[in-house]
């Protein structure tokens, strides 16, 4: 099995609903998205999945993400847009872009600051 993966990001202010403490406060990030893909199988030149599009898929879901306060946007007006919740989002749109019979999203990591993360698989 192959993994590639790729590293992107993004900057989007945030507050947690219910959370005791400084971050119940809208505050801002610059998250860090890694996305990986697993697959079996490389074309006929050796490659897995061209890098170039798993960045535009990516860079397409968080396009939607980017200078935005994530607590206003879909699906975070009813969910905390915690970095947990966000792997799992972007895990979801990624795999329904990306997913076929032979290459699928493993996970995806989201760091809102160095050395602080999550990360989502199904």
């Amino acid at each position: 099995m192959f993994e590639i993966d790729i590293e992107r990001d993004f900057a989007a202010a945030h507050c947690l609903k219910g959370y005791n403490g400084d971050c119940s406060a809208l505050h801002g990030h610059n998250w860090v998205v890694q996305a990986f893909v697993k697959t079996g199988d490389l074309d006929e030149i050796g490659i897995a999945m061209d890098f170039r599009s798993l960045k535009k898929e990516i860079d397409d879901i968080l396009a939607e993400l980017d200078h935005s306060c994530l607590n206003d946007i879909h699906p975070f007006k009813d969910k905390n847009p915690t970095s947990e919740n966000l792997a799992k989002y972007i895990y979801e749109e990624l795999s329904g872009r990306l997913n076929t019979d032979s290459v699928t999203v493993s996970r995806v990591r989201v760091c809102e600051s160095p050395g602080s993360g999550a990360t989502y698989s199904a």
